[in-house]
């Protein structure tokens, strides 16, 4: 049986707290938000984001992923950890033009 491998590539990634949606909001429309903000009563909560396949839940604790076109996902803390790591500076350079 054939196998593969993923290609390396580099995305930017925010992890979902539970409590300050204006970061995470600020990350997907790319604005910036004071980290200070007040946060509403009854948080921790989800957030939910809009993707290619639909609105899906980012739950505290879930990255969310802005991909190679742009596009926003969510993704489980595990899987994150098993398919992401800290990318250098230079890394992502070279990987975005090489």
């Amino acid at each position: 049986m054939p196998k593969y491998r993923k290609k390396p590539i580099v995305v930017e990634a925010v992890q979902w707290t539970g409590y300050n949606d204006n970061q995470l909001t600020a990350f997907i429309v790319g604005a910036e938000v004071p980290p200070d903000a007040p946060r509403p009563l009854g948080w921790p909560k989800p957030f939910y984001v809009q993707t290619l396949e639909g609105v899906m839940k980012a739950n505290p604790g879930d990255w969310v992923i802005r991909g190679i076109k742009g596009e926003i996902y969510p993704c489980k803390a595990d899987i994150f950890s098993a398919t992401y790591e800290p990318v250098a500076a230079e890394a992502v350079k070279e990987t975005n033009h090489g």
